[in-house]
């Protein structure tokens, strides 16, 4: 099966298929053009939350010309309860604009607790997407062993490949890489036997390099119950990024990030598929790590930027991490964004040197030591504060910033708050019980710097059916998170 498929990725990827126009844009440079988003597709939970209620897609006008801007104007209701929709990905992207038969018409929700894929087409309304069909667990169990689907990411062959965090019952060894074709059958696994990592999470390929890297969260046993740090001590947590040579489906090579890279989950390669490095962050040493090729085609890396943990009182902990929870690169691969979960700010560097990446704009837009919570600073000087956190609307700011997405123009970042609903009941309580929100951040894409939009304000609070928590974001035309290009 890998054969086959392999066989496949690479007669697309050597662009046999690519005499007309595809999906997605030609070059990063070229979808900086692109229209401007007039909707997000967000993906919104109650499981974990208390309420017996399905988790749904929203539906959300970005149009700031429309009399519905910055508010939700659809749902999609899943067809089960109990799922955790997280992270999303599309049927094609640019990786597939050679190939006129393609179209980017799917966006595949995976359930992070329920296993369950859900394919759900935008094409025929893009305001109000339709559910098309559903990959059940006992599918994928019986066909391939994985369960806990993570990340989906569209391959130039017309299949789509979804990282997955473990067996059926939650263990690490069980994960690897499942394949649906474009009909959202289960083909089988993407790796071949033995070359299965011991945790996984998220993945980026860079076909020119002929390199896939995926990173490590942890067991799903032990991440799904809460954060325990006693789970880190004994190893259910992962430190290591993998090196699969791509398309051949091998794991090639193991890179230790040590007690420096503490659980690396959002990867991603420089948008310029020439490029030959990228970024990781690592959540709990609140580290970006920068990894690159070496002269002998091994990859290395170090570490690129650290994000200093601050001493607190009234806390768990007597230092709080910043915990790296997501981060981005514009589509020119002229700035870096990372959000700081439990701090509260969002960060933008400029990375025009990778090796040195320059900090340019900050913003606090939550975080635990907010003014108004419990959690107290310390500075160095032994001098207590809290930062400033300001109202959107008259909307109090709940929860860290989550999830980012930028605009094709790199000018508008949009911010959700929601973690995963075990570690938000967890850490943030509030926002629970209030829902998540949307933020947002006008971006200087000249001097640098980030300003909060006050005309924007999406309240998952004030859903019908109660308050619900808003993760992942997603343009119907793509984004610089889920487009690869060849």
């Amino acid at each position: 099966m890998a054969a086959a498929v392999a066989t496949d990725v690479v007669t697309r990827n050597g662009h046999s298929c690519c005499s007309e126009k595809g999906p997605g844009y030609a070059s990063p440079l070229e979808a900086m053009s692109g229209p401007r988003e007039c909707l997000i597709y967000v993906t919104c939970v109650y499981t974990g939350t208390g309420k017996e209620k399905p988790d749904y897609l929203a539906t959300v006008d970005v149009d700031p010309s429309s009399p519905t801007y910055s508010k939700v104007i659809h749902r999609l209701p899943m067809p089960y309860v109990g799922d955790e929709l997280h992270h999303s990905g599309w049927n094609a992207c640019s990786s597939c604009h050679g190939d006129p038969s393609a179209t980017r018409r799917f966006l595949v929700l995976p359930s992070l607790i329920s296993g369950r894929i859900y394919a759900v087409d935008t094409k025929e309304d893009p305001k109000a997407p339709a559910l098309h069909k559903v990959v059940e667990r006992e599918d994928i169990i019986q066909k391939t062993g994985l369960a806990f689907p993570h990340t989906a990411h569209c391959l130039a062959s017309g299949d789509i490949m979804v990282s997955c965090l473990g067996d059926k019952d939650g263990n690490a060894k069980g994960n690897g890489f499942l394949l649906l074709d474009s009909e959202f059958n289960v083909k089988g696994r993407w790796d071949k036997p033995g070359h299965s990592p011991l945790y996984g999470y998220d993945f980026w390929y860079q076909p020119r390099h002929k390199t896939m890297i995926s990173t490590s969260w942890g067991a799903p046993a032990a991440f799904t119950k809460g954060f325990n740090l006693q789970h880190v001590a004994d190893g259910l947590y992962g430190r290591h990024l993998h090196v699969y040579s791509w398309p051949d489906c091998e794991l090639k090579q193991t890179l230790d990030l040590g007690n420096t890279g503490l659980i690396p989950l959002e990867i991603r390669f420089l948008h310029d598929p020439s490029k030959d490095t990228g970024f990781v962050g690592c959540a709990l040493t609140s580290n970006m790590v920068r990894f690159f090729k070496n002269p002998d085609d091994t990859w290395s890396h170090e570490v690129s930027i650290s994000v200093k943990s601050v001493k607190v009182q009234n806390w768990i902990l007597p230092e709080m991490p910043g915990l790296i929870t997501d981060f981005l690169i514009s589509l020119d691969d002229r700035f870096l964004y990372l959000a700081n979960w439990l701090h509260g700010d969002i960060r933008q560097y400029n990375i025009e040197d990778p090796k040195s990446p320059k900090l340019t704009g900050q913003i606090w837009v939550g975080g635990l030591f907010r003014k108004g919570r419990s959690v107290v600073a310390e500075a160095e000087d032994g001098t207590t504060y809290q930062v400033d956190v300001p109202e959107i609307q008259g909307n109090q700011l709940r929860g860290g910033p989550q999830m980012i997405q930028l605009s094709l123009d790199g000018k508008r970042l949009y911010a959700t708050n929601s973690l995963f609903s075990a570690w938000d009941r967890q850490f943030y309580p509030d926002l629970v019980e209030k829902g998540g929100h949307i933020i947002q951040i006008d971006v200087d894409t000249e001097k640098g710097g980030l300003t909060i939009n006050p005309n924007f304000f999406v309240d998952f609070g004030a859903e019908p059916d109660g308050p619900s928590l808003a993760h992942e974001m997603r343009y119907p035309g793509g984004d610089c998170t889920s487009d690869i290009w060849i």
